[in-house]
């Protein structure tokens, strides 16, 4: 069986980034996630393309760039709540959609990616910005 990393590649999998991040930036349906993030996108979807390279099965890029690999502490500072969980979960299946993916690897990816998505949930409530202000949800 096929890791998902041989399936897309490298270059596959950068392009599944780009339109994750370009879906959270236009989608209403992603507003709150969208809002916990800079303005400019470029350094996040090039941080979660080598995430997901090392995570599918390739080499361990964002390792080796930036030590740990641990999904948690960066979101920290975000109050992440089941709102934020499914807004995330709702751009990774667009973004397969999108491009194109095989029903084999949405298959392959559906539960794998809704650990990740219930890892980096912290708080059974709506968003919080790092200064506390809370995000409006819905």
């Amino acid at each position: 069986m096929n890791t998902p990393y041989q399936i897309l590649g490298e270059a596959g999998i950068r392009e599944l980034c780009a339109r994750f991040y370009d879906i959270m930036d236009k989608a209403p349906e992603a507003a709150t996630i969208r809002r916990m993030h800079a303005a400019d996108l470029g350094p996040m979807k090039e941080k979660l393309a080598d995430y997901l390279i090392g995570w599918m099965g390739g080499p361990p890029l964002y390792a080796d760039k930036y030590g740990s690999v641990c999904m948690t502490e960066p979101h920290a500072p975000y109050r992440i709540g089941p709102v934020e969980r499914d807004q995330w979960l709702w751009c990774m299946d667009r973004a397969l959609e999108e491009s194109g993916a095989s029903e084999e690897l949405k298959r392959m990816l559906e539960i794998p990616l809704q650990r990740i998505a219930a890892a980096v949930q912290n708080s059974e409530h709506g968003a919080r910005e790092p200064d506390g202000t809370i995000i409006a949800t819905g």
